[in-house]
């Protein structure tokens, strides 16, 4: 016979699994305008006309882009980029270096960097192979733009500093940043992911159109690497090298 539950007995404890309130339009709103803020567009348009209004020249007498102008806006952009997603993180209270670099050691996580390299190079030489086999009319810029600005051992310098910063760290703090607030308002960390990276991808369009598609597809790879991670420090360290070494890469060609 299974005795009867005293009334003096307590009562059960309540299940103590958190539940978490819906999210707000305006929360998703005030997401969505950090994410276009920190995008880098609007810091790139603002910073290209106030260096032309400054006399930097965008261009050189023959039509080429200018490596001063095109360094000072690169480098002004990451600084501005940063800054803006470490004052976003502020005024919700959370902590950059929990959001950016999480738990793990860092110096393991850019171990992990340096480790995919090889993965990294594979897939793309994989994509552009694909894409000069079943689609050659995407390769419709034989020179890339950027190359041209190569003229002296001092702009390589230079450039070398610009990649791995404006390109390395920048776009990093970006994913990292769309990452985190696409999980916490916009329907998760991936979607947020995959989106920035389209626009990533657009935004090398004057290399062109398989460039846009390379670029779109490590974006993405290098945003799922920071959602495992819960860290920018690999996906980092990873973008930074594979940057310097295409810069490597080109000059070991060109001086031949």
């Amino acid at each position: 016979m299974v005795p009867f539950p005293s009334v003096l007995e307590p009562a059960p404890e309540p299940s103590c699994i958190p539940v978490r309130r819906p999210v707000l339009p305006l929360e998703r709103l005030g997401a969505l305008v950090e994410i276009l803020i920190c995008s880098g567009f609007p810091t790139q348009i603002l910073l290209i006309l106030v260096v032309r209004g400054l006399g930097l020249p965008m261009l050189m007498d023959d039509r080429a882009l200018s490596p001063p102008f095109v360094f000072t806006v690169s480098l002004l952009d990451a600084l501005a980029v940063v800054g803006l997603v470490l004052v976003f993180l502020r005024a919700h209270h959370e902590s950059p270096r929990t959001v950016l670099f999480g738990e793990g050691r860092v110096f393991r996580e850019a171990l992990l960097g340096i480790a995919t390299l090889p993965a990294v190079f594979m897939l793309i030489l994989l994509v552009l192979v694909t894409i000069l086999r079943f689609a050659p009319f995407l390769h419709n810029v034989t020179r890339n733009p950027l190359e041209d600005m190569l003229r002296t051992r001092g702009d390589a310098m230079i450039f070398a500093v610009v990649v791995m910063i404006a390109g390395g760290v920048r776009e990093e703090v970006q994913r990292g940043f769309v990452a985190h607030r696409a999980g916490q308002y916009l329907g998760g960390a991936v979607w947020g992911v995959a989106v920035y990276s389209v626009f990533f991808g657009l935004g090398h369009f004057e290399q062109g159109y398989d460039a846009m598609i390379a670029t779109a597809l490590l974006g993405f790879v290098w945003g799922l690497l920071y959602i495992s991670r819960r860290s920018i420090v690999a996906p980092m360290v990873s973008h930074a090298a594979f940057n310097l070494t295409q810069l490597l890469k080109y000059l070991a060609f060109a001086a031949r």
